[in-house]
């Protein structure tokens, strides 16, 4: 099927709803936790793109994915600390408090394209990562007295966006060297590697067959699909429109978690967030503008 313009819209904003029931569907296990759940979630998204994959690019996947070299692995293990870090966190911290450090990536990439590849930041950039950095102090120092657990939560969670933007950054220099790197096969591998260190640290297993229903859902739904769906959608959109719509992945994990498992955010993480958000749309937004 073509996929046009405002097609690619639409089924953005469903990744994003894919996305987004992480939080709720974990807030709803039984019995595992800590690195069992992001074992199970990474086995089964491994077990979802080893059948898709070759069903959607054919047989010579394999052979593309041997092709790809130092920079398919190291994409992939980037996005192992993405997986890995992103359920260990909402294990430790509350939904709101992860998907909104998450949403720190466009801004940690930025950063680091800045001294790894030379690329300039405008001044509105600097000005977007001052007002997030406010909007984040404001969000974890008004909580830090909750206990350690919020600290060990956000230094988790922070690691999604450092390891994004590594991840962006190998696929960039992929790029300027002539090798396109396909990030759904790097997906696959960050599956297989998360998958591999985490099981030590999970056994024994203890998850009931409730628990490994709902991680499977998140194998398949909240990770394996929407990212196929995402990687589509990137060659219809531009940056910024992506950018922009991955933002509803915050708005609507808060408000399922809140729905669907009666996890109110505080006013700390509203007031934090809210900064995050408007720098990361204003950002996006005026430097749309100026391109235009």
């Amino acid at each position: 099927m073509h996929l046009t313009h405002t097609r690619a819209l639409f089924l953005m904003v469903l990744v994003t709803l894919m996305w987004s029931i992480a939080g709720v569907v974990t807030r709803q296990l039984q019995a595992a936790e800590g690195f069992e759940v992001t074992f199970w979630r990474s086995f089964f998204t491994l077990v979802a793109l080893a059948v898709l994959l070759p069903l959607l690019q054919g047989r010579t996947l394999w052979a593309r994915m041997r092709a790809a070299g130092w920079a398919l692995w190291i994409s992939g293990l980037c996005w192992s600390v993405m997986f890995t870090a992103f359920m260990l966190a909402l294990t430790l911290t509350s939904v709101a408090n992860v998907l909104v450090t998450m949403a720190l990536g466009p801004l940690f990439t930025a950063l680091v394209a800045r001294f790894a590849l030379g690329h300039r930041l405008a001044p509105r950039t600097w000005g977007a990562i001052v007002l997030a950095g406010i909007g984040i102090a404001w969000m974890y120092g008004t909580q830090l007295g909750g206990g350690s657990g919020v600290l060990t939560g956000t230094l988790v969670a922070l690691c999604v966006p450092v390891a994004a933007a590594v991840n962006w950054t190998v696929v960039q220099r992929s790029h300027a060297a002539g090798r396109d790197l396909d990030l759904v096969p790097a997906v696959l591998v960050g599956a297989l590697l998360s998958s591999l260190t985490t099981l030590p640290a999970a056994l024994p297993l203890t998850a009931t067959p409730h628990d490994i229903g709902l991680l499977a859902l998140l194998g398949l739904v909240q990770l394996a699909i929407p990212c196929v769906l995402a990687v589509r959608c990137a060659r219809v959109l531009a940056a910024p429109e992506v950018s922009l719509l991955a933002l509803l992945e915050v708005i609507f994990g808060i408000a399922l978690a809140w729905l669907g498992a009666g996890e109110q955010p505080g006013p700390s993480v509203l007031v934090g967030g809210s900064l995050v958000i408007v720098a990361l749309v204003g950002n996006e937004l005026l430097g749309w503008r100026a391109r235009r």
